[in-house]
């Protein structure tokens, strides 16, 4: 398929309007394949987030009152509008992320599924009689919407942060103001027109790309009853600062350091293409919950080093929009700098060079292209095995026995996704709840279903997004007594 690379007219969603200029300034849109500019992306300022949670708060008193059943049937027919546009989820993330157009689709699959199964949870919110006759109260619980919720998102699968947020929330009767990355904005412009076009009320989603100071505003605006933030824990511990003086409550969806413990009786050819693709192949690295570390039992490691270096190898590195290309660019120059400084100091600080990374040359030398570097025999306490690099880069360390995997495992601050590659189901029990993690993926089984609560512990965050705790995120529960 053939398409078009030209990007979008880049706006700010405030209800019904549309806006090409806010006061935050603007963006210098970068094109991370080939270092061009290539669009002006007005930014939010304080002014256009008053205007936007003005509009949120409007729209509550609607939205809250709309029946579970159609908001059920609103939220179906946005997913239908979602599957619809498919294509052009896709060639926007190419253009605005570098995302390869043979690995687009997930962005739409993952965004279409968790509204559709919000939209399946509209119409089944209640609550619980907890006291009735013959006590001498009748006390029930009436869950009810938090009101307007400021949703803040990074730049990597936005299509899905917005999926995994903005579906329970409005599922569950709230409003939203969305402030997207503004090296991705395109992807949430288009949602929110979407969701406009579904028949969801003007001003239920906002969306707006913007400054820090639009951020603040955001979070700090008094008719904002919570946020929920997928990013960095430094970005993180900066809102939650802000929250805290507001005793504001919050969701933090953030990084991970994921380790595939791999035992010797698992499936060498499948683990080795498992983990080459879900480490330095998907989305270049840059992921949260990909498992960049490879901790291998002693038997089979150096078959594995061999088995995932030939893999990795042999993934194609290019420009996005080719339908050979597996591996695109990192988002921007900064983080192509911040990648190759800490591929250098793993190189010079002892560990094994399997593949080295270094930046493309050649034709793609002016992109944001970092090739995949693998390190193994690395110190567990080391740079490149405790920080998240975000980039595609793959640590592969080895293991005796089940207590050792699991220490090394643990050793990070992070507690995001582990993943277990073994044939012997007590011991994947075993490791599953020995592993500190909010996640626990066992031979291959995939990442982020709609159903199933997802989130993390310890530097990856707290809360969850997915499945009954993912919409009771947006609830709180108000208690009612009468005499009996």
């Amino acid at each position: 398929m053939s398409y078009d690379r030209n990007p979008p007219v880049a706006s700010l969603i405030i209800g019904e309007r549309e806006l090409t200029q806010g006061s935050g300034g603007v963006f210098a849109h970068i094109n991370p394949a080939n270092g061009e500019h290539q669009a002006e992306i007005p930014l939010a300022g304080p002014a256009e987030v008053h205007q936007a949670v003005a509009a949120a708060s409007h729209a509550f008193e609607i939205w809250r009152r709309t029946p579970g059943a159609q908001r059920a049937l609103l939220l179906n027919r946005f997913a239908d509008l979602i599957q619809q546009h498919t294509d052009e989820f896709i060639r926007l993330a190419a253009i605005e992320g570098g995302t390869p157009v043979t690995i687009g689709a997930g962005g739409p699959r993952l965004g279409e599924e968790w509204t559709r199964y919000y939209a399946g949870w509209a119409d089944k919110i209640d609550g619980q009689v907890v006291s009735m006759p013959p006590a001498e109260e009748l006390i029930y619980t009436r869950p009810e919407p938090y009101g307007v919720i400021g949703i803040i998102i990074t730049w990597n699968g936005p299509l899905i942060s917005l999926g995994m947020k903005v579906a329970p929330a409005l599922a569950a009767g709230n409003t939203v103001v969305v402030k997207p990355a503004e090296q991705t904005p395109f992807a949430a412009q288009l949602f929110a027109k979407l969701a406009l076009q579904a028949g969801i009320p003007p001003g239920v989603v906002n969306v707006l790309p913007g400054s820090t100071e639009a951020a603040q505003a955001l979070i700090g605006h008094p008719d904002v009853q919570k946020v929920t933030f997928t990013g960095g824990p430094i970005t993180a511990r900066k809102i939650l600062h802000q929250c805290a003086d507001l005793l504001k409550p919050t969701v933090l969806e953030l990084g991970g350091k994921s380790a595939n413990i791999v035992f010797d009786d698992a499936d060498v050819a499948f683990v080795a293409q498992m983990a080459a693709f879900w480490s330095v192949g998907l989305l270049s690295g840059q992921g949260c919950e990909l498992p960049t570390r490879l901790l291998v039992q002693d038997s089979i490691y150096e078959q594995m080093i061999e088995a995932v270096a030939a893999v990795v190898g042999h993934l194609p590195m290019g420009d996005p929009f080719e339908a050979s290309t597996i591996i695109g660019p990192v988002i921007n120059e900064a983080a192509c700098s911040r990648i190759l400084g800490m591929v250098e100091r793993a190189r010079t600080s002892g560990a094994r060079v399997v593949l080295g990374g270094e930046r493309a040359g050649g034709d793609l030398a002016q992109g944001c292209y970092v090739r995949p570097s693998i390190f193994a025999d690395v110190d567990a306490s080391s740079e490149i095995s405790q920080q998240e690099v975000f980039g595609p880069v793959l640590v592969i360390q080895r293991f005796k026995d089940e207590a050792e995997a699991i220490a090394l495992a643990n050793s990070t601050g992070y507690g995001l996704g582990g993943y277990i590659q073994t044939h012997d189901l007590g011991r994947a029990n075993r490791l599953a709840a020995g592993l500190k993690t909010g996640y626990v993926h066992i031979n291959g089984t995939r990442n982020i279903p709609a159903c199933a609560p997802f989130g993390g512990l310890g530097l990856s965050g707290y809360g969850k997004e997915g499945g009954r705790p993912g919409l009771d995120e947006f609830i709180r529960l108000k208690t009612v007594s009468m005499p009996a």
